[in-house]
């Protein structure tokens, strides 16, 4: 079980990495600006734990833009051990299926935390604003599923040594 979670965290990794690749080329494409919502997210339970970022201004602003990084890479590590967790409980899903339900996981988990921390409605959002977020997370899906199977390489259990014929 250990080893399908860990697993499942690089492969999380891995998608984590693929979704930020989508999201930067997305904001060269379009020529916009970066998210505020994993800072603000860092603000809002900064606030509700009552606890203060140190720094300066600038030093408070890059701490709390790393911890809205940390957040993301977080969220994306955690869905590919959860993926890891159901994989060692013998679910053995088709690539496709497997990219959907991480995919809808990443997206589902984000979602709900922005609307719990009162960062964003989804609700409220229009079709280019899902759109803007559900292409990076098929990435994220895609990847994370990928790179568990190539990892896993079909095996569930150990390799038999090759027989040789005079062996």
């Amino acid at each position: 079980m250990l080893k399908s979670i860990l697993r499942g965290a690089a492969a999380g990794a891995a998608g984590t990495t693929a979704l930020n690749a989508v999201t930067f080329l997305d904001m060269i494409a379009r020529g916009r600006p970066p998210s505020r919502t994993p800072e603000q997210s860092v603000e809002r339970m900064t606030d509700r734990l009552g606890v203060q970022v140190p720094g300066d201004e600038e030093q408070r602003r890059s701490r709390i833009s790393g911890a809205g990084a940390l957040l993301g890479t977080g969220t994306g590590v955690s869905v590919g051990c959860a993926y890891g967790f159901a994989r060692s409980m013998k679910w053995q899903p088709s690539i496709l299926a497997a990219s959907t339900v991480n995919t809808a996981t990443a997206m589902s988990v984000t979602a709900l935390s922005l609307l719990n921390l009162g960062v964003s409605d989804p609700r409220r959002w229009t079709r280019s604003d899902w759109l803007g977020d559900l292409v990076p997370h098929l990435a994220y899906g895609l990847v994370t599923s990928l790179t568990y199977a190539a990892m896993a390489d079909g095996r569930s259990t150990p390799r038999r040594r090759r027989q040789w014929p005079w062996a």
